[in-house]
């Protein structure tokens, strides 16, 4: 059974998942009505704002942030997914259900690539084709025609990860099509992706070079990569903490004793190595890109969490982190009144760290980032997921 979709081994009792469900339905509410726009007034089409306010001209001409528009895709995944369980869509029967809002994003995203699914940077691509997976399999659920056109994404994406996945620097996934980088934020996700499309060898080798290129033995995580400078080969030190969803995820999907033991270990390093000192909340890494980071690890240490073949300790580990970030990003929202557009519910704005107050980090007025609302969103969607 694919880890994404295991059952959780001891659920939370109904009526606190019922919450994290509605919290979610909140957050999801407050960035497709406040960030989602059409593109270029085209009926059918769904692309999320980088930032609000947003100015016209900056949304048509600007940055678009590929990978972020991703996440966005796997956020509306998860509603999609409540809302088959429970029959009610998340935003009320006037409006589009997240699976539609998901599809019509899938194909702004190729209308506004100039009619492409393909770009320069290989992660951002392995993100697209991780998300579009995951609404193919529920337009199958639903039996939503869609799933064909989810399907040619993911045709032409692999294509793009076959060639970038070579035997330079001893394996691995190239960063970009400048390949001078081989490195975690493409080569994890990129394994992740060929362990659910069922090219568990390829999956392997790439998790074996992560494991014996760039795993830091001594503090339990991944670093960021290799770049080729001049000729020679230099280790990128950083650690980041969304490097190490993926390949936990992927670890988890390939199961088998090794792989299993480097999953339990990898919950505890990241509970010792990268949450914020005292607590069980990981710890968030700013604006921009880095407002993606702490949700997408939390997003896979919820698979974790719901994986039976895992030791309790380690489950335990992962559902105390998860809670703990989701309850931190909850606690420190402000409500935006300003951001309402007719009746419904007050949109809340979610800081980018989850221990400083939205008041602070997005006082009204305030220029808003998509990637720190989808952050919280999908925060919310683990913690409703266990």
């Amino acid at each position: 059974m694919p880890a994404d979709s295991s059952p959780a081994e001891q659920p939370l009792p109904f009526t606190e998942r019922t919450e994290w469900a509605e919290r979610a339905d909140h957050a999801a509410r407050s960035v497709t009505r406040n960030f989602g726009r059409r593109l270029l007034f085209l009926p059918g089409t769904h692309l999320g704002a980088v930032s609000i306010p947003a100015k016209a001209a900056r949304s048509v001409f600007g940055p678009w942030h590929y990978w972020w528009q991703a996440h966005y895709v796997d956020c509306l995944v998860d509603a999609g997914r409540r809302e088959l369980s429970t029959q009610t869509k998340f935003d009320g029967d006037s409006r589009p259900s997240a699976g539609r809002l998901a599809s019509r994003l899938v194909t702004t995203i190729r209308l506004r690539n100039l009619f492409r699914f393909e770009n320069h940077f290989y992660d951002d691509m392995a993100w697209l084709a991780l998300s579009t997976l995951r609404l193919e399999r529920l337009a199958e659920e639903t039996r939503n025609p869609g799933r064909r056109r989810n399907a040619y994404v993911r045709r032409k994406l692999t294509l793009q990860f076959d060639s970038a996945s070579t035997e330079d620097l001893g394996g691995g996934t190239f960063w970009s099509t400048q390949r001078d980088f081989k490195n975690t934020p493409a080569t994890a996700p990129v394994a992740l992706y060929f362990a659910r499309t069922d090219h568990r060898e390829r999956a392997q080798s790439l998790v074996n070079w992560l494991n014996s290129k760039l795993f830091h033995a001594e503090r339990g995580v991944y670093q960021d990569g290799l770049r080729i400078k001049n000729g020679e080969t230099v280790l990128e030190e950083a650690i980041y903490t969304y490097n190490q969803g993926p390949i936990l995820g992927a670890l988890l999907e390939l199961g088998g004793q090794e792989n299993l033991e480097r999953a339990e270990h990898l919950v505890e390093s990241v509970a010792r190595e990268l949450t914020v000192p005292g607590t069980r909340v990981v710890h968030g890494d700013g604006t921009g890109d880095g407002g993606l980071f702490t949700g997408i690890l939390v997003r896979y240490l919820a698979l974790a969490a719901r994986d039976h073949r895992l030791q309790e300790t380690t489950r335990r580990t992962a559902r105390a982190l998860v809670h703990a970030t989701a309850e931190a990003f909850w606690l420190t929202r402000r409500e935006a009144p300003e951001l309402m557009r007719g009746k419904g519910s007050v949109p809340l704005i979610f800081s980018p760290n989850p221990l400083r107050p939205a008041s602070g980090t997005y006082p009204a007025g305030a220029a808003v980032e998509l990637s720190t609302q989808l952050q919280a969103w999908m925060t919310f969607e683990a913690a409703a997921s266990m």
